[in-house]
């Protein structure tokens, strides 16, 4: 028994160094691009591929997932994926051209793509029933804290020695997962493999790659009045519809129609789409508003960003003993409940606070996002055979990876949308000469000069800016609520000697 702990604890640190990779390199670096962009003489546009690339073959590989660890064994997939993401992630620190470096990353999203799911169903086969909630506590806590952790990880690591760093910490990450799961892994038989279903997997990742592309080059080309937009939009349309009409009518589907069957497991798929929107997007715009509106410094907006992360890590921490004692749709409640009352702070922020609400709302909304992923998780797989759990793992982790993308991509297109159009109202209301707008300017601005008049420019683009996150954040606030009416579509659960079972209504 003692041995039998011992190497769970090994494979359960194992399988989250592996996640942790991947979920690190969404995020860690962003930051680094401007670093990167002055080292290779890239463009504004031509810079944003080392982003676009790892996204887009992370998103057409994901699915592969599923059908690879059956065919070959998830040991094996998970050891040359490992081995693949760490040489990738090298092949990228070493780069000295821009294409030296959007090949490299296009490696690392392909070979990154397998290891979220794969960690999470490794982790629930070499874990007993009734430790099920802790151990999606455990790989949650990564899975949320990695890019949480990324920008500030990224930019210290920039700082401090080079943009290089940034994708050679992953050798170290990368070298003790390949050794524990060398070392500790079960060699598990390979699944017998069914037909491969190329049309459906083609299908699929037309779609993937056609809407990452629309949704990652949309803001910067004007969305859909640019023709290529339109045609990744149209390509996106009519592959999905190839794929759902052949997966509803092929005798061996690329992604089994049991899952679809599987109430459960879709509504908690939806779910965790949803909640993906609102904590990539939120994520995605907190930086940016703290250093580009509310003028903080690089530093102080990490410090700032801490609590967050603070937050969910507190929520990992409990979420284990609330998942043994409460139910889970209760406890989805509160963590839902929570994120919303985040976004309603967040909706009230203005340009004469101090840290002090940022600070507030970020560790709330911590709290609420890391009580409400467990639960989610616990729920949709609570209902999926072992059997299925693989490529179940691939389509809930692909559901997530859309929302996260549709969420940075629509919400970044709003902010500039309510930001020119707070703008336009602003300026249509501003008169030099009215004594009120006078007073309201900072001292030193002399409208009767060009440069005075461009500070008012400035000015007041400032509170433009401002009022479209708030409209942005009262948004996030209404979607949120959306989520309760998606709790009704979940079906409960009891426990009987530890273990989850759902109850029928």
């Amino acid at each position: 028994m003692a041995q039998a702990a011992v190497n769970r604890t090994a494979i359960t640190i194992t399988v989250l160094l592996a996640s942790l990779m991947n979920t690190l390199d969404m995020t860690i670096a962003n930051v680094a691009l401007p670093h990167i962009q002055g080292n290779v003489s890239a463009s504004q546009d031509q810079i944003a591929w080392v982003l676009t690339s790892y996204i887009v073959a992370s998103a057409v590989m994901t699915p592969l997932a599923g059908w690879l660890g059956g065919r070959f064994g998830r040991k094996n997939l998970l050891l040359v994926s490992v081995a693949a993401f760490t040489a990738a992630s090298m092949l990228c620190g070493a780069a000295n051209s821009l294409g030296e470096i959007v090949g490299a990353r296009l490696l690392q999203g392909m070979a990154g793509a397998s290891l979220t799911p794969l960690s999470q169903s490794l982790l629930l086969d070499h874990t007993p029933l009734e430790r099920h909630g802790r151990a999606m506590a455990l790989w949650g806590a990564v899975s949320l804290l990695g890019p949480i952790l990324g920008p500030p990880i990224g930019g210290w690591l920039t700082d401090q020695m080079s943009w290089r760093w940034v994708f050679f910490i992953n050798l170290p990450l990368g070298l003790l997962a390949f050794l524990g799961g060398w070392i500790f892994l079960d060699r598990n038989p390979q699944d017998q493999p069914k037909p491969f279903d190329f049309l459906g997997y083609a299908a699929l990742a037309v779609f993937l790659g056609s809407l990452q592309l629309m949704l990652d080059r949309g803001p910067g080309l004007d969305w859909f009045s640019n023709l290529e937009i339109q045609i990744y939009l149209v390509t996106a349309a009519i592959a999905i519809w190839v794929f759902l009409v052949h997966t509803l009518t092929v005798e061996h589907p690329f992604f089994d129609r049991r899952l679809a069957r599987d109430s459960n497991f879709v509504a908690a798929s939806i779910f965790s789409s949803v909640t993906s929107v609102l904590m990539f997007g939120s994520i995605a715009m907190m930086p940016a508003m703290m250093q580009g509106v509310l003028q903080y410094p690089v530093l102080l907006a990490g410090i700032v960003s801490i609590p967050r992360g603070l937050g969910s890590l507190l929520a990992m921490m409990v979420i284990g003993w609330l998942m043994d004692r409460f139910p889970s749709r209760a406890i989805l409640a509160i963590g839902i409940a929570l994120t919303s009352f985040s976004f309603h702070q967040m909706a009230g922020f203005d340009l004469s606070m101090d840290t002090g609400p940022v600070i507030v709302s970020g560790f709330v909304q911590g709290i609420g996002v890391g009580i409400t992923f467990v639960p989610i998780t616990t729920l949709a797989f609570s209902t999926i055979p072992a059997s299925l759990r693989a490529e179940a793992s691939t389509v809930f982790t692909l559901c997530r990876s859309i929302g996260s993308a549709v969420g940075i991509s629509v919400m970044q297109a709003l902010l500039v949308f309510h930001g020119q159009s707070a703008h336009e109202s602003l300026v249509a209301h501003v008169a030099s000469s009215s004594p009120v707008v006078v007073a309201a300017l900072p001292n030193g601005f002399d409208l009767g000069a060009l440069s005075g008049l461009s500070n008012l420019n400035g000015f007041i683009t400032r509170q433009g800016m401002m009022i479209a996150y708030l409209d942005n954040f009262y948004l996030m606030f209404w979607l949120s609520m959306f989520c309760f009416p998606l709790m009704v579509l979940l079906r409960p659960t009891r426990r009987n000697g530890g273990s989850v079972h759902v109850v029928s209504e």
